[in-house]
This record gives C-alpha cells, sequence and structure tokens, in this order.
C-alpha cells in the first residue's frame, strides 16, 4: 500500500469511527495530559505546549460561535415552514403549544436547579478567559427583540432578533407556499428548495466542524486541567448530577400530566420503555421515530395524531436538551463569575424554547444550542469546551426525555380528540377502522403517517438527530 493509500485509509478510519468515542478519548486524553502538565509545573516545555493548547482549543470555540447564525437562520426558517396552515390545525395547534409549554417548563427547571447547586462555583479557565460581556436592562432586551437593521443585529450578535425575523421568513413562507395563486405558490416552493439547500449545507459544515470536536475538547480539556488539576473534576461531576436530576423530574411531570388526563400511567411507561430504551442507546430521536411509532399504537394512539405528533416532536421537542441547557449555561456563568440577572435567566429561556424549534434534528444540536444561549447572554464561550468533554454523558438522559415527552405529548393529545384513542386490548373492528371519524385528521389527504420522513426531515438532514444532541448533542 503506498504512503498516500495508507494515509487516505486512515483518515477514512478516524471519520467513521463514532463520535461519541472520539470524544470520551479526548476527554480522557486531555486529564490525562492536563495533569501531567499541571505536576510538571512551570518548565519552560510545559510552556510551549500549553501555548499549542490554547490556539487548538480557540479554533474549535471559533468555529461553534461561527456556526450559530447560519444555524438560526436556515434551520428556523425551515422548522417554521415545514407546518403547514392545513396542516396545523386543532390537532397541530394543541401539539406545537404542549411542546413549547413543556420546553419552557423544562429549561426552567435545569435552570433553578443549577442556580441552587452552582456547579461551577470555585472553577476558572485558563486566563480567566474572556471576560462577559455587560448586559443591558429588561427593557432593553426586549426592545432590542426587533431590530431595526436586521443585518446590524447580525453583526452586533442579537440572538433574540435573528431568531424572529427568521420566524418571520418562515411564516411567510409557509403562507407562500400554500397560496391559491399558482405563481406565488411556485415562487414559494423555489425559495424553500433553497432554504431546504442552505440547511444541507450547515448541516455538513457542522459535520466537518464535529470531527475536528475532539481536537478542540482535548485541547482546552488539557488547559483547564493544567491550570486547575483535579478541581475540575468535581463541578463536571456535580453538573451531570444537576442534568440527571433535573431530567428525572421532568419525567416525573410527564407522570402528572398523564394522570391529569386520565391516562393509564402502567401502560404508558409498559409501552414508552423500548424507545426511552433505543433513545438512551443510540442518543437520536430521529433514529428511535419507528420504535416511537410502535409505541404509540400500543397505546392505542390513532396515526393521524402520532403521524404528525411523533415528527413534529422531533423536530421541535427538546425538553432534555433544554434541561441542559439551562443548567449549562448556569455552570458557565459560575466559572466566568457572573451572577445571572432576571433579564439574562429570561433571555435563556426565550433563546432555548426558540431555537428548539429549528435545532432539534442538527448533529450536536445541544452543543450549538448551549453556544447560542452563551452567546445571547453575552457569557464568554471558553468553559463550553468543559461541557462538550461530558456531553456524549448527558445526551443519552437527555435524548431520552425527549423521546418520552414526544410521547406524552401524543397520548395526551390523542385522548383529547374523539375518534383518536382506542383501548389497545378491545377487539379490532376492520370496517370500523376505514370509517372512524377523524381518521386522517392532523394530515390532509396523501399525508398521513407515510409523512413521517418528511416532517423530520429536518431531524435527519444531518444523519443522527442529536448524535450530537438528539442524536447529538437540539
Amino acid at each position: 500500500m503506498s504512503p498516500q493509500s495508507e494515509r487516505r485509509s486512515l483518515w477514512r478510519s478516524y471519520l467513521e469511527f463514532p463520535l461519541i468515542w472520539k470524544l470520551a478519548i479526548a476527554l480522557v486524553a486531555g486529564l490525562a495530559a492536563g495533569l501531567a502538565l499541571n505536576a510538571l509545573g512551570g518548565a519552560a516545555l510545559t510552556g510551549a505546549v500549553r501555548q499549542v493548547l490554547e490556539v487548538l482549543g480557540q479554533i474549535f470555540l471559533r468555529l461553534l460561535q461561527m456556526l450559530v447564525f447560519p444555524l438560526i437562520i436556515s434551520t428556523l426558517i425551515a422548522g417554521v415552514s415545514s407546518v403547514t396552515p392545513q396542516r396545523l390545525g386543532r390537532i397541530g395547534f394543541k401539539v406545537f403549544l404542549f411542546y413549547l409549554a413543556t420546553s419552557a417548563f423544562a429549561i426552567t427547571i435545569g435552570l433553578v436547579l443549577a442556580l441552587i447547586v452552582s456547579p461551577g462555583a470555585g472553577l476558572s479557565m485558563p486566563g480567566d478567559g474572556e471576560e462577559a460581556a455587560e448586559r443591558p436592562p429588561l427593557s432593553e432586551t426586549l426592545l432590542n427583540i426587533v431590530p431595526d437593521n436586521p443585518f446590524q443585529a447580525l453583526v452586533d450578535g442579537n440572538v433574540l432578533a435573528i431568531m424572529l425575523m427568521a420566524i418571520v421568513f418562515g411564516l411567510a413562507l409557509t403562507f407562500m407556499t400554500g397560496s391559491d395563486d399558482e405563481r406565488v405558490r411556485g415562487l414559494g416552493l423555489f425559495l424553500r428548495r433553497g432554504v431546504d439547500g442552505a440547511v444541507e449545507l450547515v448541516f455538513l459544515v457542522i459535520r466537518g466542524v464535529l470531527q475536528y470536536a475532539p481536537v478542540g475538547v482535548f485541547a482546552l480539556i488539557a488547559g483547564v486541567m493544567a491550570d486547575t488539576g483535579v478541581a475540575a473534576i468535581l463541578p463536571l461531576a456535580k453538573l451531570t448530577g444537576v442534568v440527571y436530576f433535573a431530567i428525572a423530574l421532568q419525567i416525573g411531570v410527564y407522570v402528572l400530566l398523564l394522570l391529569a388526563f386520565r391516562a393509564n400511567v402502567r401502560r404508558f411507561f409498559g409501552a414508552a420503555k423500548d424507545p426511552m430504551l433505543t433513545a438512551f442507546v443510540t442518543r437520536s430521536s430521529s433514529g428511535t421515530l419507528p420504535v416511537s411509532s410502535r409505541a404509540a399504537e400500543k397505546m392505542g394512539v390513532h396515526e393521524g395524531v402520532y403521524g404528525f405528533s411523533l415528527p413534529l416532536g422531533a423536530t421541535i421537542n427538546m425538553d432534555g436538551t433544554a434541561i441542559y441547557v439551562g443548567a449549562a449555561t448556569v455552570f458557565v456563568a459560575n466559572i466566568a463569575g457572573v451572577d445571572l440577572t432576571f433579564g439574562q435567566i429570561l433571555t435563556v429561556v426565550a433563546v432555548g424554547v426558540l431555537a428548539s424549534v429549528g435545532t432539534a434534528g442538527v448533529p450536536g444540536a445541544g452543543l450549538i444550542m448551549l453556544s447560542m444561549t452563551v452567546t445571547s447572554t453575552g457569557l464568554p464561550m471558553a468553559p463550553v469546551a468543559l461541557v462538550a468533554g461530558i456531553d456524549a454523558i448527558l445526551d443519552m438522559a437527555r435524548t431520552m426525555c425527549n423521546v418520552t415527552g414526544d410521547l406524552t405529548g401524543t397520548r395526551i393529545i390523542a385522548g383529547t380528540e374523539k375518534g383518536m384513542l382506542e383501548d389497545p386490548d378491545a377487539p379490532q373492528d376492520p370496517q370500523g377502522a376505514a370509517d372512524e371519524p377523524g381518521a386522517g385528521v392532523g394530515a390532509p389527504p396523501g399525508e398521513g403517517p407515510d409523512t413521517a420522513p418528511e416532517v423530520a426531515s429536518a431531524a435527519e438532514g444531518g444523519g443522527s438527530a442529536e448524535g450530537a444532541d438528539k442524536g447529538g448533542t437540539a
């Protein structure tokens, strides 16, 4: 084998090696290298090595920041415009409202627990990182959500303003593609294809950045450990504990909701255990869709509900990731020595909920969402790399929570619609299934459950959805 072929083979092997293992190896190697540098002290060699690590780590942080606005604009427009007015009827409205409400509640749980525990207290980044930006008053923050100049908002890094602009354009595109005017509809479909192309382009760049992520994680973890020694391990363990405990509380909230709507909780979890386990192991919500659909059938949910709600949930519902973003933002603020103001906390909630509409299907979505939130609150980006080092551990639990939230919403909403829920233990009537009133509600003719891949296309466009969040790490 020629040297060139051997190099190509090594590169292909690296690309095909699972990202979760690459990040795990980078975390362990970074811990070991950093502790070794810490033990060597101030030797000249260690100074040179630290400079190299600083450069490699900053490249990773800059790549993450580079992706934030292209990702917001492309995926949010695509996510909003994917729900047509015809499909967003009574069932669609209930599903959408449920997902946004539970996401807001979930991120609040993560914030509150993290504020109580302060997982990053006592830890600092090398050189204290960059200084956190001063935040304007709450009234000014709310006013700045409506940009007078969208290009200036891009330059200023105004995340909420860019989100609002993307949502408005996404809604406008939705009505263009559903217009009765053939010319307007044709232009809308043309623009929609352009947006889909932009999303695929951003996904491709993200996949490339994630291939560099192990290098960046290694460099930044090693740099922190070289300065702090074993002091960094406890804060990361506390962050992991906060996220897992908050997810347990969120699942408890799902139980209360099911009981409030008189659902059989034992039957629900009897059917949901398979997709929950699949999501935990695969770290992919979109990859779990077939298993989730079978679970919904076992619960007696009509395909007119789950054929719409589950793919939509894989695209916009990120309760577990919202918890992670809330807790990790407090972790970053602790390291930066910043006490979050009430306005900043509201910003975290707003960004976390709105970002879920567009980024759930993106590989690395949790990390990208965290980068958005950190940017919007004016906190330094450097501590994000510490979170990236344990992202795979957090990702398993949050993906399971995301899928459980999708199924909870599906079961509750089916129970509120006549003909959309049947007793799975009752004898099946082949004739009645075809004549059942309300069959097909939630999807126009020809757009039943077979359109699930279409609705979930955003979630699958990058490969494994949260492989980095809803498959990744949404």
